[in-house]
């Protein structure tokens, strides 16, 4: 589970949009960017290179 106060405050690293907290996946999703970004051990990991796409 991520904190409400941090999610509130990340922003996709890539284009600088509010991210989508999946909890299933535990990632972050960027809509703008298409891709998704994981959540490991907790903790966002907000690469651009570690990020998933996302299938269109």
């Amino acid at each position: 589970m991520i904190d409400s106060w941090l999610l509130e405050r990340l922003v996709c690293p890539a284009t600088r949009t509010p991210l989508i907290y999946d909890e299933a996946a535990q990632e972050l999703v960027s809509e703008a960017a298409g891709v998704a970004y994981p959540i490991r051990g907790g903790i966002p990991v907000m690469l651009i290179e570690d990020a998933r796409p996302l299938a269109r």
